[in-house]
């Protein structure tokens, strides 16, 4: 109040002076009355006016909060706030202009924890680069075990990987237990090791591929490429490292290991699908006077050859393939509707224009289906009995109204532990599990995100597939190796 009042005092004496001098400099005796009480009724207007505005300033000046004591809006809040409570994220609503505002900032959310997943040591690479030149061709079997091209495709710098660290992450002891030792330790190659060479090559029985070579590699020649040389894929085929993870998973155990790994000048700067080459790989047929079709395929499932033991006769159109293998390669096609093994001209669904099977021509000729013939039909050489899944590029824009019957046909049994994944209702967090391992994969289909859409696409085909079985009879049976 003492402040208020010496301020009032201060304007009224200003006012005074103010007025007088006024009088004085306009000869205010001289006017006539009328005129000297105009006068004096403005200057009382003025004096008023001043007065009542200084007034309502004062008091609000009187209530305005001093920052720095205790009745400040930041002292209060501060006060208020208990300090184990600093994740909530709160504001003081204003009342006037002049309130100060402030924000408190919100407790920071951990991430999601993932099982089964021990961060890698930090792993510097240098890669070092031949020169190449030439143009990349359709290799010919020249009827050598392999026919290497020896085109030097031209590439001047080969590994786009050198982050420092490993995209392979592991953040516990143990990966998850359908993984191998073995798996593990070609899943880091593939997505680590220092390249030196990108070759063009053609093995015995299958079309050209786009091999790279390590450091650890000794030689040059494709059959001694063992566990050190690598197949580099179209961006396109980015499905062949989710159907790794799905084989394994599954515990089926019949795919090569794949990683997604990023090259510079390799797909454009996108990641590659890169799968770890196996020189003892080849056809099941590789004699050109043999043929696997559909109608000899058919008659093998039904003598069910090598089951129990029992030699095939030559009328079954046996291979040296197991009949479990059959049922096992059918499960892991039909999730992912992979068609060019068992049905390359797309006989059994309707394609799209940009499939293989209606740019090649193919879908035409689904008159004659027994005489279509099977396709990347392999095995290794030392193990004739067992198959492997090679070139597993899957497709997920198929809806359930399209999927491929025609993969189930002549299939009687199928085996126990896969069948018992699809049922447990634990095949999302297992292949979230998996598939989380290989960052740069998990980034390049969106985070999980887009790992859960791919998912849910094979789930709704696992509750289908799961359906047929009840419908159609089908037993489940173990199928060990």
């Amino acid at each position: 109040m003492d402040t208020h009042s010496s301020r009032l005092g201060n304007v009224w004496f200003s006012l005074i002076y103010l007025s007088v001098s006024f009088l004085k400099v306009c000869n205010f005796w001289k006017y006539s009355a009328f005129r000297k009480y105009l006068i004096i009724a403005v200057v009382c207007f003025v004096y008023l006016f001043f007065t009542v505005h200084v007034s309502r300033t004062s008091t609000r000046q009187d209530k305005r909060p001093d920052l720095w004591t205790g009745n400040s809006v930041y002292s209060q809040s501060k006060n208020d706030q208990d300090p184990a409570d600093g994740e909530v994220n709160e504001s003081v609503s204003p009342t006037r202009s002049n309130v100060v505002y402030i924000t408190l900032k919100s407790k920071r959310h951990k991430p999601a924890i993932i099982r089964g997943t021990v961060r890698p040591k930090l792993r510097r690479k240098k890669v070092k680069v031949r020169q190449q030149s030439g143009t990349q061709g359709k290799a010919k079997d020249a009827g050598h075990n392999t026919s290497t091209l020896n085109k030097r495709l031209g590439y001047s710098e080969l590994d786009g990987s050198d982050t420092g660290y490993s995209t392979i992450r592991i953040y516990s002891e143990k990966a998850p237990p359908w993984f191998s030792s073995d798996d593990i330790t070609a899943m880091r190659f593939l997505a680590d090791c220092k390249i030196t060479q990108i070759d063009e090559v053609a093995p015995r029985g299958f079309s050209s591929l786009i091999l790279f070579k390590s450091a650890t590699n000794g030689t040059n020649d494709v059959d001694e490429c063992r566990k050190c040389c690598g197949i580099v894929k179209r961006p396109l085929d980015m499905s062949e490292v989710f159907a790794f993870h799905l084989d394994r998973v599954l515990g089926l155990n019949r795919t090569l290991p794949a990683v997604s790994r990023r090259f510079h000048s390799l797909g454009d700067g996108q990641p590659c699908p890169v799968v770890l080459w196996d020189p003892s790989l080849s056809p099941v047929v590789d004699q050109p006077s043999e043929k696997l079709n559909w109608s000899s395929y058919q008659t093998s499932l039904k003598h069910k050859c090598w089951h129990r033991g029992v030699i095939p006769k030559p009328e079954w159109s046996c291979t040296s393939i197991h009949h479990h293998e059959w049922s096992k390669l059918v499960v892991f096609d039909f999730l992912l509707q992979i068609y060019e093994r068992l049905d390359k001209n797309c006989c059994g669904f309707k394609p799209r224009p940009e499939d293989t099977c209606v740019e090649l021509g193919h879908h035409e000729e689904c008159k004659d289906k027994d005489g279509i013939e099977l396709r990347h039909i392999v095995h290794r050489k030392h193990d004739p009995q067992h198959l492997v899944f090679f070139n597993n590029k899957g497709y997920f824009d198929r809806d359930e109204g399209n999927l491929n019957f025609r993969l189930l046909e002549g299939i009687k049994e199928l085996p126990d532990q896969p069948v018992s994944v699809l049922r447990s209702q634990r095949l999302r967090e297992k292949l979230l599990q998996s598939l989380f391992l290989d960052q740069q994969y998990w980034d390049s289909q969106g985070g999980r995100q887009g790992i859960e859409k791919l998912i849910d696409v094979i789930e709704r085909r696992a509750k289908v597939l799961l359906t047929y079985i009840n419908a159609h009879g089908i037993k489940v049976v173990p199928m060990n190796s």
